[in-house]
């Protein structure tokens, strides 16, 4: 069996790259998808564009550049690229000069959730691929928090970490003594999705946590059905109160390999917090719950770091795990997977249907010197 720390992401989906806000009109920001390096700008009108990172001339990032308008210069020589990665202008090229190269890639590029998504797979399946769908999100019942943060481990770590709740021990100094009960799991070809119930059973408790279990300010325990899901590439969480309608919060997350041996990836998160009857009271404590969320993903992040500095010291995947849940997604991670290397082989996406789970669920030079040449503009194609 195919070690999964060898397996790529598929890059026929949407993943995010960026944060909107951090790319401001005139601006340029360099990214990178499984090794790709891209550059990312934000034009006069607003829009978006994303390209290969390199400047077809002299190989100079295009992240270096200048936004004028809708194009993007390249710092060394200027030379302009529109936003389908084609050269629109170099000031010093001459009427009797050889024409040069066409341009760059372009990647399809959206907006959504507040983030930058980019597909980094066959363009001819982007305008069929769905970005994923976050109905909490924009909802003026609940108020969403963003993450983004470098971690340095394969993707698969990130999604283990997550679907399996097994490792509260690792947050004790936060929730205190949490006991999770997998009531069920069922496994598809591309998902897994399973259900706890969480008890508090002790211990001191950090007041976040009860915030976003919804316990309200007098602090009143409850128990928790948490539903976490592997929708190959994402991952969400929702938890749900005893009793409650609707989830306290919910969680999306994407990782997003950054090298093109895939062992560091962004991870990307959208919390979004149901608000409290009480006016004002989730912007009083947002602070508060930050702080709570980047302790436990710190916490998580030792952990996951840690296991990937194992398996790059003992070469080889040599993890023992007995839990089949975790089992389950490791297969549909690696059968949706790419392979990263041609001395790697994967299974093609969706090959098979996954294993049975526990709980029995399926579902030349110039003539002239440079001085006196004119602009010439390059028409389109």
């Amino acid at each position: 069996m195919t070690d999964l720390r060898r397996v790529g992401t598929n890059p026929d989906f949407w993943y995010p790259v960026a944060v909107s806000r951090r790319l401001r009109p005139g601006r340029v920001l360099g990214t990178a998808f499984a090794g790709e390096r891209i550059a990312l700008y934000r034009g006069r009108s607003g829009a978006v564009h994303a390209l290969e990172d390199r400047c077809a001339h002299r190989q100079v990032p295009l992240s270096m550049g200048v936004v004028e308008g809708e194009t993007l210069l390249c710092c060394y020589h200027a030379w302009a690229y529109r936003g389908d990665g084609r050269i629109s202008r170099i000031p010093y090229l001459s009427k009797g000069d050889g024409r040069p190269p066409r341009g760059v890639r372009a990647y399809p590029v959206r907006e959504a959730y507040g983030l930058v998504f980019v597909f980094p797979g066959d363009p001819d399946k982007a305008a069929v691929t769905a970005l994923p769908e976050l109905p909490a999100f924009g909802s003026p019942q609940y108020k969403t928090m963003t993450f983004s943060r470098t971690v340095h481990c394969h993707y698969s770590f990130m999604h283990e970490n997550l679907l399996d709740m097994n490792h509260q021990f690792l947050h004790r100094g936060v929730v205190g003594k949490l006991r999770p009960e997998l009531l069920e799991y069922r496994t598809g070809a591309r998902s897994v999705e399973a259900r706890y119930l969480f008890t508090h059973a002790g211990g001191k408790r950090n007041r976040s946590a009860g915030l976003l279990a919804a316990e309200g300010i007098g602090g009143s325990p409850s128990r928790d059905v948490m539903t976490i899901r592997t929708a190959y590439p994402y991952q969400t969480l929702d938890l749900v109160p005893e009793n409650a309608e609707r989830p306290a919060f919910c969680l999306w997350a994407a990782y997003v390999p950054e090298d093109a041996e895939q062992r560091t990836c962004h991870a990307y998160g959208l919390l979004m917090i149901e608000k409290p009857g009480v006016p004002g009271a989730l912007h009083l404590a947002w602070p508060f719950i930050r702080r709570f969320t980047e302790r436990v993903f710190a916490e998580d992040r030792m952990a996951v770091e840690a296991e990937q500095r194992a398996w790059e010291e003992q070469g080889e995947d040599r993890n023992h795990e007995v839990f089949p849940l975790i089992l389950d997604v490791r297969d549909v991670l690696r059968s949706n997977g790419v392979p990263l290397g041609p001395g790697d082989a994967t299974d093609s996406p969706a090959s098979h249907e996954g294993r049975a789970s526990a709980s029995g669920c399926h579902a030349a030079e110039p003539a002239t010197p440079v001085s006196e040449m004119p602009p010439v503009e390059l028409p389109d194609g």
